[in-house]
C-alpha cells in the first residue's frame, strides 16, 4: 500500500491521473473547496460549492485514466456522491490509501456497450523465476 497526501489547490483527479500509476485507491479523506461530480446517468457534472468534506474517495488507476467515485458533505452535513470529474480542487488535504498493481495490469478501452472507457484486465506475466 502507499500513501498520499494531496496539497491545497491540487485538482485531485487531475493529480491521481498524472501519477500515471495503475492500482486502486482504496480509501480517501480530505476537504474540498469545490466539487465537480457526475451523479447516476447524468451527462455531465454538477458544481457543488465548498468547503466540502471528503467522506469517500475509491476507484481505479491506470496510465489511460481514473475511474473515481467520492461522497462529500457540505458544512450542514449534508451529503452527495457521484463520479469524480475534472475539478475537484482541494481546500486543506487529501490523504489517500492506494494499492499498486503491476504496471500493464490495467487499462481502459472504449465499450461501444456503455459508451465508456472502461476497465479492461490483463493477467499478469507468469513468474518464470
Amino acid at each position: 500500500m502507499e500513501a498520499l497526501r494531496l496539497q491545497p489547490g491540487d485538482d485531485l483527479r487531475g493529480a491521481l491521473q498524472k501519477l500515471g500509476r495503475t492500482g486502486f485507491v482504496v480509501a480517501g479523506i480530505g476537504s474540498l473547496a469545490q466539487a465537480q461530480l457526475r451523479f447516476a446517468d447524468e451527462p455531465g457534472p454538477a458544481h457543488l460549492a465548498g468547503p466540502l468534506e471528503i467522506l469517500t474517495l475509491c476507484g481505479s488507476l491506470t496510465p489511460d485514466g481514473a475511474h473515481l467515485h467520492a461522497s462529500v458533505a457540505d458544512a450542514t452535513g449534508r451529503v452527495s456522491g457521484g463520479h469524480v470529474c475534472m475539478g475537484c480542487v482541494v481546500h486543506t488535504t487529501a490523504e489517500l490509501l492506494i494499492a499498486p498493481l503491476p504496471a500493464g495490469s490495467l487499462t481502459r478501452a472504449f465499450d461501444a456497450t456503455t459508451g465508456y472507457a472502461e476497465l479492461v484486465v490483463r493477467a499478469p506475466p507468469a513468474d518464470l523465476g
